[in-house]
């Protein structure tokens, strides 16, 4: 599995530092920026690389993104404008296990502004770790959820 990570100015430094993380763990990924600091630069444009990816990955190495801007709710939305692409904001480990498993959410979105890197860490173990439900009822949602 391959993560795929993006950021804005708000999420910049917490993305370092969840790469530093990711490399101290030889987990595989790869940066889809911002890759310097802009204080102008728009969460939008990060999103939609991340979203682009995760979504084309389907029949190739599964990929799993993160997100990362102030609040999150910017990248969300963003990435949630794909369709194969599930996207959830989380700030606790039991959240990311459930959306992982109920949703079968494919991004993790942090808010910056309330996630520090000792909170993220656990977070994303548990988005990383856990696995999608197989129960019909979650299969017929999450079809829903690609629906226009």
């Amino acid at each position: 599995m391959k993560i795929i990570l993006g950021a804005d100015h708000r999420g910049y430094e917490l993305k370092n530092q969840i790469i530093a993380w990711l490399q101290q763990e030889r987990l595989d990924y790869s940066d889809a920026g911002a890759t310097h600091y802009d204080a102008e630069d728009d969460y939008n444009d990060y999103a939609k690389t991340v979203a682009i990816s995760v979504r084309n990955a389907a029949f190739e190495t599964p990929r799993i993104g993160i997100l990362i801007c102030g609040s999150a709710q910017g990248v969300a939305m963003q990435a949630n404008r794909y369709r194969g692409v599930r996207a959830a904001i989380c700030d606790a480990a039991d959240q990311a296990a459930e959306t992982r498993s109920h949703n079968d959410a494919n991004i993790l979105c942090l808010p910056a502004d309330r996630v520090n890197i000792e909170r993220a860490i656990p977070i994303i173990q548990s988005f990383l770790e856990t696995r999608p439900l197989e129960g019909e009822k979650y299969q017929r949602r999450n079809k829903k959820l690609d629906e226009e």
